[in-house]
């Protein structure tokens, strides 16, 4: 089976690596769109709800398992015609939300007082310290994963309800670790139910062969095993350090 999984075919034409290269080249426009609007006049679109929300530190390591999200479609997808809608709709999220972030610049009070002490706490910290809190409307760390999980769904059911559940492990993670206000996460939903209707529903739903559709399931445990290596890694480096 291993053979099998590595040897499979797998879609890399130009028509699923033209806009997966302009994907990883918008990713730098965020860090500038930053840098451009902190001096612009800054919102906070906080409800209630935002208040009574608490900070929760151990929900980190939820929130930054987002890293992990965009491989999901490329190990599971087969259908070239999928995995290049999904790039798509991505690209129409991603610049939908840089076009909000530099019209209606936002901020978040980062809590640094209410995190305490031990691993959690430190590596919410390290999250604060690697992203400015800016660039909060809508939220691309929830629109991202959401649109992950819908593209799965139309390629492998069981698979894409498992990506859905944790897009929104990973929508919850962005509340208890005050990355997000709702209003952010409401969007973030929205946008990706945009880009779903605008690429994603009319995609051909094609039959999944057999393989793909017992080797789906197994390659995700790895990357959420991948990942867990990783958190055990930060965990040692905390200890040492």
């Amino acid at each position: 089976m291993v053979v099998e999984m590595l040897t499979r075919p797998y879609p890399l034409t130009a028509r699923v690596v033209v806009p997966a290269v302009t994907l990883m080249l918008l990713v730098p426009g965020y860090l500038v769109i930053g840098v451009v609007t902190r001096s612009h006049l800054l919102h906070m679109p906080e409800l209630a709800l935002d208040r009574v929300i608490p900070v929760q530190p151990a929900w980190a390591v939820i929130y930054l398992s987002y890293l992990a999200v965009p491989f999901l479609p490329m190990l599971v997808i087969r259908q070239e015609e999928l995995i290049r809608r999904t790039f798509l709709a991505w690209l129409l999220v991603w610049i939908a939300g840089y076009a909000c972030f530099l019209i209606y610049p936002t901020t978040l009070p980062r809590p640094m007082g209410e995190l305490g002490t031990g691993f959690f706490a430190w590596f919410l910290r390290g999250v604060y310290e690697a992203d400015a809190p800016r660039n909060c409307f809508p939220s691309l760390h929830v629109a991202t994963p959401f649109v992950a999980a819908l593209s799965l769904w139309r390629a492998h059911r069981g698979v894409g309800r498992a990506a859905g559940f944790w897009a929104v492990l990973i929508a919850l993670s962005t509340l208890f670790t005050k990355q997000h206000y709702v209003a952010d996460v409401i969007a973030g939903i929205f946008l990706a139910g945009v880009a779903y209707v605008v690429f994603l529903r009319d995609c051909p739903r094609e039959t999944v062969a057999e393989f793909d559709r017992r080797v789906a399931p197994l390659l995700m445990l790895g990357l959420i095993g991948t990942y867990a290596l990783v958190v055990a890694g930060l965990w040692v480096a905390y200890l040492v350090g």
